[in-house]
């Protein structure tokens, strides 16, 4: 009996020690591998926050816990104290969290884009409460880079795009937006693109251009096309039980972190895209690159009126509050960057 007594003591004591390790150790996953861009962001704020504390952080590069709709589970959950998701995928979660996909909203000019992410009031403001309902702390959002397509046959217009399987975010709004641009908008979990498209299953995706050529996406197209309509942004979010929990001194340690991580992230895209192109040209010399002019993107900008429409009848006045916000800070940051 004392024995026993015993045994339980020590397997308490251990469990005990172990939960206390635990919480010292902050998990953290997001959606790419380790060397894109999600991954150098993650390894940043790692390092900082293991520089100026006694934290640790794991890192969780995709795939390591399974799809993005398992990490935000487990984020939502606190399993996981950290995760870096794109607001494609917490779209169903956080509607509103789609204006990043109505058509030509951002940018392409890279120091207004940046301005903008620094100093939106959307984005610092209006976002951060949503994100608490679903029981997250949103930390930052950041630009990844500009989107392009990827299919097998050219496309110079929306007509181009008839009748085109195009693999989609499940995010209704990207859905309307592909819809708009005459494809066939087909959902598909990440982990079953590079095989749909080798197998015909679809004919086209879209991603940033460093993606396409780490995730070597190019070996199962003939084209890419660039149209302006897009650059991926990313949202990195903290679970909400457990950031409100920190030390203010905590809390400072993870705001700094995640200011240099986001500062280090654009220097680090700089020239990514170039690069990355680079790369995919002499790993396929026969591949076409097309930038589509202004005159050809005219037809893909027409069908932004639309996409926006549905936005706020997807979203309703808050939707509407949050777009008209942005349009309002991209406004300032263009004026801040003439």
């Amino acid at each position: 009996m004392n024995n026993h007594i015993k045994t339980l003591s020590v397997s308490a004591f251990a469990i005990t020690l172990s939960s206390a390790a635990f919480a010292d150790t902050w998990r953290y996953a997001h959606e790419e591998a380790a060397d894109e861009v999600q991954g150098v962001f993650a390894q940043k704020f790692k390092e900082e926050i293991e520089a100026n504390s006694d934290h640790s952080v794991q890192l969780f590069p995709f795939g390591t816990l399974g799809e993005s709709a398992d990490t935000m589970e487990q984020a939502q959950s606190g399993i996981l104290q950290f995760v870096d998701q794109s607001p494609g995928f917490t779209g169903a979660l956080i509607p509103e969290a789609q204006v990043f996909f109505v058509p030509y909203l951002l940018p392409q000019d890279e120091t207004t884009l940046q301005e903008f992410f620094r100093n939106s009031k959307a984005i610092k403001e209006l976002f951060p409460p949503l994100y608490a309902e679903q029981g997250l702390e949103l930390l930052t959002m950041f630009p990844e880079g500009e989107v392009c397509m990827t299919t097998k046959e050219e496309v110079r217009s929306p007509e181009d795009l008839s009748d085109v399987k195009f693999r989609v975010m499940t995010n209704p709004l990207l859905v309307e937006s592909y819809k708009a641009f005459g494809a066939t908008p087909t959902p598909l979990p990440w982990g079953e693109v590079y095989g749909a498209m080798q197998t015909g299953i679809i004919q086209g995706q879209e991603n940033p251009r460093f993606f396409l050529d780490s995730t070597k996406m190019y070996e199962v197209t003939d084209y890419i096309t660039c149209i302006g309509h897009n650059n991926f942004t990313t949202a990195v979010m903290a679970n909400k039980d457990f950031y409100d929990g920190l030390s203010d001194e905590d809390k400072t340690l993870v705001k700094n972190a995640t200011d240099a991580a986001f500062e280090h992230i654009l220097g680090y895209q700089a020239e990514l895209g170039e690069t990355s192109f680079d790369n995919i040209k002499a790993a396929k010399p026969e591949i076409t690159i097309n930038i589509l002019s202004e005159d050809e993107r005219a037809p893909f900008m027409a069908t932004s009126g639309p996409v926006e429409e549905a936005f706020i009848e997807m979203t309703g006045d808050k939707g509407k509050e949050i777009l008209d916000q942005m349009k309002a800070d991209l406004e300032a940051a263009n004026a801040a960057t003439q």
